[in-house]
């Protein structure tokens, strides 16, 4: 993906948009059931998913890594799907998808842990080669 730092922040915004639009309902009606939804949509949506979007951007060989469109997969997912299936639960309906889209965001953050580490030991590796004094023979 060519610019994955702002896939991130479009989505990040995006649920932010549905978030403000359920606090702002929730407290003109004062019906506070769904908070938890309200929450997680603000925290992994809004929240977390600006902050790998400003990762990738601080971060270019991050964003060129082969393991940031799967990560945007799998955080993309499970910001949707996980606040989605909460409010699913509340409703008694079914706890399946909350159980899925908290799957997938473990995922996600497991992935990004993983893209960070490769991150740091290139990084380190690289200043390693380029700092090591020439050894006369």
């Amino acid at each position: 993906m060519r610019r994955i730092d702002l896939a991130f922040l479009i989505l990040a915004t995006a649920t932010l948009l549905i978030g403000v639009g359920m606090g702002t309902w929730m407290g003109l009606t004062h019906n506070f059931h769904f908070a938890p939804v309200h929450a997680h949509l603000n925290l992994l949506g809004w929240t977390s998913l600006a902050l790998f979007g400003l990762c990738y951007r601080a971060y270019p060989p991050l964003a060129a890594s082969r393991l940031a469109l799967p990560h945007f997969a799998l955080a993309a997912s499970g910001a949707i799907c996980f606040p989605a299936g909460i409010a699913l639960s509340i409703a008694d309906l079914t706890m399946e998808v909350a159980k899925l889209g908290a799957l997938l965001w473990t995922l996600a953050v497991l992935v990004f842990l993983v893209a960070l580490v490769r991150l740091a030991l290139g990084e380190r590796a690289g200043l390693e080669k380029r700092a090591a004094p020439a050894v006369a023979a």
